[in-house]
């Protein structure tokens, strides 16, 4: 199946709002260069081991090894440990696995832990309720959401993940279940933040996606870098404190500098000096803010200002990973090609370019 405009749910989409201004890509395991920059080679890209990131470079999510891959295949469910609500992203199997947990280790109590008792700890009146959610045939609703965490003895924090999940899992709309996904997304990350689990200063490092489209604006023509015009030119995007806040952090870092005789801003390094380190749930974060400005634009700009082209296709592993290595070989190109032009003139717009290239079914 080929669609010029399918919406973003497609398995293949090329969600392509063009080259950005100057050729910044997440997906980037090299920093735009003006001279020619050695390709990696397409064995070491099919096998997921390409060279170690360099310095200077836009982050992002390294690829599993062969043995966790394996791993993952080969790993058999425990269900002696209670389950942990930001492992998943499906309630239905977090209900399941919670419910087997409680049946192993109660399996040798006089009463073994079944449906009935935990409809009796959420005050649901049906034997089977739980069961009936598990398997898909219910859904639950804001009151049942509250009452099915508590019976699994969530805090308030937890009870508000466990919401945002279920919403996430119910939702039928790709867009809503997009902006439900965010939402999810976003507590994790704050939760990793409190808990310290995510470092503060780790934190700071990594840019918003405002600063990131700021960034590339510095490349852009005509540009003014007072925060009232830059939400204009960001056509409203962003409030002018969000978009103040996030310029003061680059030129604080030292990635843009303010020249003092003419107020010019200009780049100072590249924004991420190396991507070693960095949370994965970050670097999710990032990637999944700047997609959500593709879903954005689907609605909102013209079929002119923008390209999006879908197609779902039935490969073998090798036609994957064959697919995944000219993909990231357009974006190398697109990225020193704009990066050269950069150089030498300003662009006129910044745009967005993602690729995404995922499996829809098992």
């Amino acid at each position: 199946m080929d669609s010029e405009n399918l919406k973003p749910s497609s398995s293949v989409s090329a969600a392509l709002t063009a080259a950005a201004a100057n050729a910044m890509s997440l997906f980037s395991e090299k920093p735009p260069a003006v001279e020619a920059a050695a390709e990696t080679p397409k064995a070491e890209v099919e096998a997921g081991t390409e060279a170690p990131v360099p310095a200077h470079t836009p982050i992002a999510e390294s690829a599993p090894s062969a043995a966790q891959v394996a791993a993952q295949f080969t790993a058999m469910p425990s269900f002696l440990e209670a389950p942990v609500i930001s492992d998943y992203l499906d309630f239905r199997k977090l209900l399941s696995d919670y419910y087997q947990h409680r049946r192993e280790i109660s399996k040798k109590d006089i009463r073994p832990y079944n449906y009935a008792v935990f409809s009796a700890a959420a005050n649901i009146k049906s034997p089977n309720y739980l069961k009936l959610i598990i398997e898909g045939k219910r859904n639950l609703s804001p009151d049942m959401i509250a009452k099915f965490a508590k019976a699994m003895g969530f805090n308030k924090d937890q009870t508000e993940e466990f919401k945002l999940l279920v919403l996430f899992g119910q939702a039928s709309d790709p867009g809503e279940r997009n902006m439900h996904l965010k939402a999810l997304n976003e507590n994790r990350v704050n939760a990793k933040l409190k808990s310290g689990e995510i470092d503060q200063k780790t934190w700071e490092k990594i840019p918003s996606w405002i600063a990131w489209i700021l960034y590339s604006m510095v490349d852009q023509k005509d540009v003014k870098f007072d925060a009232e015009s830059l939400r204009e030119t960001l056509r409203n995007k962003a409030s002018a404190d969000d978009i103040q806040a996030a310029l003061n952090s680059l030129l604080a870092a030292g990635e843009l500098v303010r020249d003092e005789s003419t107020g010019e801003i200009k780049k100072a390094r590249a924004l991420i000096e190396s991507a070693e380190e960095i949370p994965v749930a970050l670097v999710r974060k990032l990637q999944g803010e700047l997609m959500y400005l593709g879903l954005e634009s689907l609605y909102q700009d013209s079929a002119t200002d923008r390209e999006f082209g879908s197609a779902t296709l039935a490969m073998t592993r090798a036609e994957f990973e064959d697919l995944r290595f000219h993909l990231r070989k357009i974006r190398k190109e697109t990225q020193k090609n704009i990066g050269v032009r950069r150089s030498s003139s300003k662009g006129e717009r910044v745009y967005q370019l993602n690729l995404q290239l995922f499996p829809i079914t098992k």
